[in-house]
């Protein structure tokens, strides 16, 4: 049941939408964006991030009391950055959560897989609650699930790139191979395109610069929450078949006409 609560390892989500704090053009719009997502669980990067609070920091924003913080190792880029950053997060105090993210490439941002999967073996040995950022690909999927992954985060689209869900058979068939949630991540644009990766089945949506980067991210917030939440509907109660040619709603077949 997509509107039951999201299970993460150890934890417990009752939004399925899960947003990041980066990019916003204050802590103080950042924290009413929070708010207006009706999100759970935040993302934090770990290497952005002010960890010993000498000077003002996103942290001093998010209330560890109301949100679940999910550190995340955006900006590594081999196996040793992202396990070193993980490990730099936990230490601080943030979680055992990580949003694992080890980067193959500056100009696409795409996921070194072949990285990522090393480093969730590893950080899964160290007892952390891993949740990878990978490509649209079904096998590797199957691998990270193997691998001890808490759940795993397909790409929509490119990171930042507002472009969709640029291949909804790939999502559908990593939903089809895994047991562990399925979190589309990266490249939602718009609400319509939250509600679509629900609406495939997605166990939940995260995102950050579709929020932080609208005009106006408060109210875009606001319409991912709604958008995640009929997109989930909308599954669970089961799209009609879909038809070559039209069905009339309302059937003449039986009808008695009148006789002028």
């Amino acid at each position: 049941m997509r509107n039951s609560v999201l299970k993460i390892g150890t934890y417990e989500l009752k939004s399925r939408l899960i947003v990041g704090t980066g990019k916003y053009a204050t802590f103080d719009l950042m924290a009413r964006a929070l708010e207006a997502s009706g999100a759970d669980m935040v993302t934090v990067a770990v290497r952005r991030v002010n960890l010993d609070r000498t000077k003002e920091s996103l942290l001093d924003f998010v209330d560890p009391k109301k949100y679940i913080l999910l550190p995340n190792t955006a900006g590594c880029y081999s196996k040793e950055e992202a396990v070193r950053a993980a490990r730099l997060g936990r230490a601080a105090g943030l979680s055992n959560l990580v949003k694992l993210e080890v980067i193959g490439d500056e100009q696409t941002l795409m996921p070194d897989n072949v990285a990522l999967l090393e480093a969730t073996h590893e950080l899964v040995k160290d007892d952390f609650i891993v949740m990878p950022y990978t490509t649209d690909d079904p096998i590797m999927a199957r691998r990270l699930e193997d691998a001890g992954a808490a759940c795993v985060m397909p790409l929509a689209a490119p990171i930042g790139s507002g472009q969709g869900i640029l291949n909804r058979l790939n999502i559908e068939l990593i939903l089809e191979k895994v047991k562990v949630p399925v979190i589309v991540d990266a490249g939602v644009g718009v609400a319509s395109d939250a509600a679509i990766a629900m609406e495939l089945g997605a166990d939940g949506v995260l995102m950050n610069t579709a929020i932080a980067g609208a005009k106006d991210p408060v109210k875009m917030a606001e319409a991912m929450k709604l958008a995640v939440r009929a997109g989930a509907l909308a599954y669970e109660a089961g799209r009609i078949e879909k038809k070559k040619h039209a069905n009339a709603s309302s059937p003449t077949k039986g009808m008695v006409h009148a006789i002028e």
